[in-house]
């Protein structure tokens, strides 16, 4: 298991974080490989897909030896956290600031990424022990407001999810955020339907070069 440094300058340095969702899990350990493929090494597997925590333990079987990280997403709870960990998760995920999730995530020394979107959630999260802060839903603000927190609070990192797409990824980077989460945009139910790991392969490649350059002109 990596630590939490090891962690957080991976997710510094790749910069995306792939939110895999779907009614037909069957498939996401092949998805994982296209991504991985494309250069995104964060993935997460959220635990609103039905035998997540039994793919989660599929996928890190199938990608050990790889440079990928594979974590939990919409964990709400610290018994879920715990037993995402054991399935073999690197990082846990959650929507919102659960204080026992966080505990759990620290005793084990698994890093934890908790949702917040104001000035005070952020704080709060980020006392309490919270490594990344995900801002969520961060299209509600957009990059103005994230760079708009990082102002006054620079120590915090931030990872903004939801609305981020090839055209708004760089503005969030350049925003000042650690990294950030994308998914439909990505991986939609249409190309695992149609099992189109090139494109997905593709669609990684896009998003990773936009980071790299939009991190390179900070």
């Amino acid at each position: 298991m990596p630590t939490k440094h090891e962690v957080l300058a991976a997710l510094k340095q790749s910069g995306v974080v792939a939110i895999l969702r779907t009614d037909n899990p069957e498939d996401l350990v092949s998805v994982a490989k296209a991504l991985n493929a494309g250069g995104v090494k964060f993935i997460e597997i959220t635990m609103t897909v039905p035998g997540a925590l039994d793919i989660i333990r599929d996928a890190v079987a199938a990608l050990k030896g790889e440079d990928v990280y594979i974590g939990a997403g919409t964990v709400l709870d610290a018994p879920t956290a715990r037993a995402a960990i054991l399935a073999g998760s690197t990082f846990v995920v959650g929507p919102g600031f659960d204080p026992e999730t966080v505990r759990a995530c620290n005793t084990y020394g698994v890093t934890v990424m908790q949702g917040a979107l104001t000035p005070t959630e952020i704080i709060n999260a980020w006392r309490a022990g919270t490594d990344v802060i995900k801002l969520f839903p961060a299209d509600l603000g957009g990059p103005g407001y994230l760079k708009g927190i990082k102002e006054p609070l620079p120590q915090v990192e931030i990872l903004p999810t939801k609305g981020i797409n090839f055209d708004t990824a760089a503005s969030y980077i350049q925003a000042g955020a650690i990294a950030v989460g994308s998914g439909t945009f990505l991986v939609n139910k249409a190309l695992m339907a149609a099992k189109d790991y090139a494109q997905i392969t593709a669609n990684a490649k896009k998003i990773i070069e936009i980071v790299r350059d939009a991190k390179a002109k900070k």
